[in-house]
């Protein structure tokens, strides 16, 4: 790291001012030099065209005369790269398990954006472990999880969830230990939270349709750390009273825009009081823990995404989707990481679709198709409770996520919810007006005006939650997940049938 002290000298007024000669290819060409750069000598630049080197090669000075070897070396190739897990639909598609399944033998496990309106779930030694805020690799007591700046952190629901998790088995003991807190990462205030259930009132009242928000306080506070009135952990616990000056602004910046928003600033500021103190062993200089993570010695580096593809601010179901990236640029935005340092991708699919809340949906089954595969699949959200609706699989959608994330291959998840049906339909193609379109539309008046083309596979009518490899399933389930290979041309690797560690079938 560089202090001050040993900081490298910026370049001298005459180093800066050199000008690499650029390639000519016509005495015209050479004439205008000479005239910008008289101090130059031009006679002996060639009138061909040249090529561009990337390696070491024999080269001609300014003037002509010949120039010594040289190499244009590259950087240094990272030393450690991270693995990311991201969902390629809309949300729970079982990416906890994936998580948990890599984070066994991992040495660091990070969460790069959203807030506790994720949810995951991981089940170890039958105990069922619900995450919002937590890093599923949190279970791992061999591995750091870290919580990085990208994220929004309610503080009293971090603790609460912390509690709750230790009451159900001995996973979570001793996790204060062994998790780490950027301190760029913004707070959710209880405000926000008030506020985003008013936000989604007035939606419903005004155009008769909410966004279905978890009323989680997300957007809100990304809202005010887009705004730059956001507050942030460093803020937290540096100086206090100006850390309450701040606080006390922002929150009547809230009660200005919602008048019926009732706000005990008194209260909440004697909460984070206690909460600063708490969190403060657990807070660290994200960037710098990230970097020697990634340039020290070999270390396993795990990214868990939250929420999913078609969730993404930019590039979902827009206006009905979360607030910040979960797709693989969040994860250096989040982190604060380079691109070069992210390795393999991994997308989660679940083996057919569900959507929670409100907003298009092409494959929706609302029918029995539908209810089965909720009752089956046990389809409530994590963190609302409400029921998932579901749908067939959807490929143009994954394959539009794919495009985004550039998967290096792929989790289907929840393959063992099929096993009762005769036949299983898989979604190919969107038509509007009969006509097939190419791309996935980004207007939601026009996605809900889709139709879908299908393709029908067999279904293979036995159980799957005893099979413990590829060969193991019915031929018609190994088609299923083969077709799905086929169709969006990424490989499968892991194969979802029952909730257990066990129950992941690793394919390679």
């Amino acid at each position: 790291m560089l202090s001050a002290g040993n900081a490298p000298s910026l370049p001298t007024h005459a180093a800066a001012s050199r000008v690499p000669a650029p390639v000519t290819t016509s005495a015209c060409n050479r004439a205008v030099f000479r005239l910008l750069f008289p101090g130059i000598n031009t006679d002996s630049m060639s009138g061909t065209s040249s090529s561009v080197s990337n390696g070491p090669e024999e080269e001609e000075t300014l003037n002509g005369g010949p120039a010594s070897k040289r190499t244009r070396g590259s950087a240094e190739a990272p030393r450690n790269r991270v693995t990311v897990v991201l969902g390629a639909q809309w949300g729970d598609e079982g990416k906890g398990k994936v998580v948990d399944l890599l984070a066994m033998d991992a040495d660091v496990v990070c969460r790069c954006q959203g807030g506790n309106n994720a949810g995951h779930t991981v089940v170890v030694d039958s105990v069922e472990y619900d995450f919002h805020l937590l890093p599923s690799g949190v279970i791992n007591k061999n591995a750091v999880s870290f919580i990085g700046n990208g994220v929004v952190i309610h503080l009293p629901g971090l603790f609460e969830e912390a509690e709750k998790n230790l009451k159900k088995g001995k996973g979570l003991e001793g996790w204060e230990g062994r998790l780490r807190i950027s301190d760029r990462a913004h707070i959710v205030f209880n405000f926000h939270q008030a506020a985003d259930g008013i936000q989604e009132q007035l939606r419903q009242e005004q155009a008769g349709k909410n966004l279905g928000t978890t009323k989680k306080g997300i957007g809100p506070a990304y809202s005010s750390k887009a705004n730059r009135t956001g507050l942030r952990i460093c803020d937290l616990l540096a100086d206090f009273g100006e850390f309450q000056k701040k606080f006390l602004l922002l929150a009547g910046q809230f009660k200005s825009m919602y008048p019926t928003l009732d706000i005990d600033a008194e209260s909440e500021l004697q909460q984070l009081k206690v909460f600063a103190e708490r969190v403060r062993p657990l807070v660290t200089d994200g960037v710098y823990f990230m970097n020697q993570a990634l340039q020290g010695p070999p270390k396993k580096i795990l990214v868990e995404g939250a929420n999913a593809a078609l969730l993404d601010i930019d590039f979902g179901t827009y206006p009905f989707v979360t607030s910040s990236n979960c797709t693989v640029g969040g994860v250096c935005t989040g982190l604060g990481i380079p691109p070069r340092n992210v390795g393999k991708v991994y997308g989660v699919v679940k083996a057919y679709t569900t959507r929670v809340g409100v907003g298009a949906f092409p494959t929706e089954q609302d029918n029995e198709v539908g209810a089965l595969l909720q009752r089956r699949g046990f389809e409530v959200g994590v963190t609302t409770g409400r029921k998932r609706r579901c749908g067939w699989l959807d490929l143009v959608l994954v394959k539009y996520a794919h495009m985004i994330n550039g998967f290096s291959a792929l989790a289907v998840t929840k393959l063992d919810i099929l096993d009762t049906l005769e036949e299983i339909k898989v979604g190919v193609a969107y038509k509007i007006d009969g006509k097939t379109i190419p791309s996935f539309p980004a207007n939601m008046d026009v996605l809900s005006r889709v139709s879908v083309d299908f393709v029908t596979l067999p279904g293979w009518q036995t159980s799957t939650e005893q099979a413990r490899s590829l060969s193991d399933l019915p031929p018609n389930a190994q088609g299923y997940v083969r077709y799905i290979e086929s169709f969006l041309e990424v490989p499968v690797k892991w194969i979802g049938i029952g909730k257990s560690r066990e129950s992941m079938i690793k394919l390679f």
